[in-house]
């Protein structure tokens, strides 16, 4: 995750068009879902509507299109006749799958383009139209569409289908042997779909797949424990879908699967801490911080609650302002809205 001050750096970058940043980052800006390179000569948008990524393929899985004036899939000060075009038939058909034959009826060769696109971007071309079209599909979800149109959009037929392509984006392998092999599945509930991640021995992340940045939190996850995660159940997923239906149909206010924290010790901590507030009950942050023993770190403790990967059983939803407003959740505040309202339900029977 970057620090506020790097995004303040990025953000610097880009309104002095420092050019020295090409290949640094790219920022999409959410007022019009396009994505950038560092020198764009477009109007610079407000610093809260901004954000940042590694390379391309993390703007395209967040949603983000090419912006058409700074060509951002073409090389700073070279723009590629082949990649412009290319860039521009999925623009022109996002949902579309690229086939041999579709290449030969734009008169180019298909080895070609997967040359020139891994050596430029460090993924071949189907990649990035398959990333294009799922960051389309996650985007479209996080608006509030359902999974079945999200996928019907997308251009796949069936929900496997949909699933698997997901499947193979948090599924690619590590370039050396990996130290740990961590399995995801997807699990679908009242609220919306989420994405459980976990080996034999405990549970890494659950998440919904609507999370803005939610591909990234898997990459980074991949890197902290060098591993690499395929799609497939454990003994622990297999718990943990038992225990959230029954959490959902308010039988269960105690989750037993074991978890395994990707944090700082603060971190874990404050986790600690948000696993100890009674199931249909509150804390402020203010009191969090209280309860860790450290009164003066509530914006410390705000911080490592949106930190947290494993959505619900280390229940952040359970955290409000002093006022009683519901503050921000990463789930969405509609869902801990929900959350806190089906907990209290359920709290006395």
């Amino acid at each position: 995750m970057q620090s506020a001050q790097k995004k303040q750096e990025f953000y610097t970058a880009y309104v002095e068009r420092n050019a020295e940043y090409e290949g640094v980052f790219f920022m999409g800006v959410k007022t019009t879902g396009v994505f950038c390179r560092p020198s764009c000569t477009a109007r610079t948008p407000k610093f809260e509507n901004c954000e940042f990524f590694e390379d391309a393929q993390e703007a395209l899985l967040a949603g983000y299109r090419p912006c058409k004036k700074c060509q951002p899939m073409s090389l700073p000060n070279e723009e590629s006749p082949l990649i412009k075009k290319l860039v521009a038939a999925v623009e022109n058909e996002p949902d579309k799958r690229w086939k041999d034959a579709d290449f030969k009826a734009l008169g180019v060769d298909s080895s070609t383009v997967r040359r020139q696109f891994k050596k430029r971007f460090g993924m071949t071309f189907v990649a990035y139209a398959r990333a294009r079209r799922m960051g389309i599909a996650l985007k479209d979800i996080r608006e509030g569409a359902s999974v079945i149109e999200a996928q019907v959009s997308a251009g796949y037929e069936s929900g496997s289908g949909f699933r698997d392509a997901f499947s193979r984006i948090i599924g690619k392998a590590p370039s050396k042997e990996p130290e740990l092999v961590l399995k995801a599945e997807w699990i679908d509930t009242p609220i919306g779909a989420m994405l459980a991640i976990a080996d034999d021995d405990g549970l890494y992340l659950l998440e919904f797949t609507s999370r803005r940045g939610l591909e990234r939190e898997i990459e980074r996850m991949r890197s902290q424990f060098k591993a690499v995660i395929l799609p497939g159940g454990t003994p622990v997923i297999d718990q943990l879908k038992t225990e959230l239906a029954s959490y959902f149909k308010g039988e269960l206010k105690t989750f037993k699967t074991p978890l395994v924290y990707c944090g700082t010790p603060f971190q874990g901590q404050v986790w600690d801490a948000l696993q100890g507030i009674p199931y249909g009950s509150t804390r402020s942050y203010a009191e969090q911080a209280v309860h860790i023993g450290n009164p003066n770190a509530v914006r410390a403790v705000a911080r490592a609650n949106g930190c947290n990967q494993i959505a619900i059983l280390i229940p952040c939803h359970r955290v409000i302002g002093s006022d009683g407003s519901l503050t921000g959740y990463a789930g969405g505040l509609a869902r801990k809205e929900w959350l806190l309202a089906h907990e209290k339900k359920h709290k006395i029977s």
